[in-house]
């Protein structure tokens, strides 16, 4: 009824057209074709960010070669994760309780068996895995990424008049969404080197699979660098999911770092030409980075509502503006120049 030149229209056929390519997807799970039908939706670490410029890959071998100076670092030791499954559960049920006090929906907290990841967030939930350990920073992260962003979206989603496609994220959605959330853990103080490293070794495990690496190759690359047994098992897992231990990767956990540099460029350019309304767009649902434009001009027209839920870093961009207005001028600085003027300062 709205057409094929409408632009709420043309959001609903895009996000057919990618249930479609899911579908398939999922048909094909543990054959060659799945891996295809992942990079269709989720990209490949081969992927640039712009013509001529640095690959998803550089970006990964970057974050790892700094991560590795500084992780072990006394300064930077990790708290102990002695946080029970069960009392993360209490203890995140109180945290969305504050944020979304004044939501209609029954927000849950609950323990699951069947998750390969620590945690993660449904439209009105937050599930965690039964055997694992938390300290109070993975917490904060949890609260933040899981609650703040992705229940945050999913919720003001729910509440759009008309749009409420909004509350369910296809995959072009996610590498916008999950970039979205990894900023917000860097904006609120929440994240730490050994949440970036292992960040930078999932885009370093997926490159491995796409060259050829089988589970057994992928999972002694995480053994070398550092993590136990089972650690090493389900980080490869992740890789492997929906595939075979030969047969290339499910490629979706390239889209935390993709993601983050996307939507960061995306609010330096906000700061940049005076646009700072655009950036609480992104939290109107599960929106598509692409897709602002179009969103802003619904939400003018009165299509699409503003978000209700923000994280008080969106809600008050001061900070943030302050941040990008310096780091417009740093980017064109000369690292290397840099460096070079600056070694005699270090013992090295």
């Amino acid at each position: 009824e709205l057409g094929q030149f409408n632009t709420v229209g043309q959001m609903l056929k895009r996000m057919c057209h990618e249930y479609g390519i899911v579908l398939r997807m999922l048909k094909n799970c543990g054959k060659p074709e799945f891996s295809t039908f992942s990079q269709m939706l989720y990209g490949s670490s081969k992927d640039v960010f712009h013509e001529g410029g640095p690959s998803i890959t550089q970006l990964g071998s970057l974050m790892g070669s700094a991560i590795k100076r500084i992780h072990k670092h006394e300064l930077l030791e990790e708290e102990p994760r002695n946080i029970s499954a069960e009392k993360a559960v209490k203890l995140l049920q109180s945290k969305m309780a504050k944020h979304f006090h004044d939501t209609k929906k029954d927000l849950r907290v609950f323990i699951s068996d069947g998750i390969v990841s620590d945690a993660a967030a449904g439209a009105d939930y937050i599930k965690v895995r039964k055997d694992a350990l938390f300290n109070k920073r993975d917490l904060k992260l949890l609260e933040v990424h899981e609650g703040l962003v992705h229940i945050g979206t999913t919720l003001n989603g729910q509440l759009q008049p008309y749009c409420t496609f909004l509350s369910k994220g296809p995959p072009s959605s996610t590498v916008t969404q999950e970039g979205l959330a990894v900023l917000m853990e860097v904006l609120t103080m929440t994240s730490f080197p050994a949440r970036i490293r292992k960040l930078s070794n999932r885009i370093r495990a997926i490159e491995l699979a796409e060259d050829g690496a089988s589970f057994l190759d992928v999972y002694q690359f995480f053994i070398e660098n550092g993590y136990s047994e089972d650690q090493s098992y389900n980080a490869t897992t992740r890789v492997y999911r929906g595939s075979l231990p030969h047969l290339g990767p499910f490629t979706k956990d390239l889209a935390y770092s993709k993601g983050f540099v996307m939507v960061y460029n995306f609010m330096q350019l906000c700061v940049k030409k005076g646009e700072l309304n655009l950036v609480p767009l992104l939290f109107c649902g599960k929106s598509k980075l692409e897709d602002i434009r179009d969103i802003h001009q619904l939400v003018q027209e009165g299509v699409i509502k503003k978000p209700k839920y923000l994280p008080p870093q969106i809600r008050d961009l001061s900070a943030i503006s302050a941040w990008m207005c310096f780091a417009s001028f740093i980017n064109l600085l000369n690292s290397e120049k840099i460096e070079s003027d600056y070694d005699s300062l270090f013992n090295t």
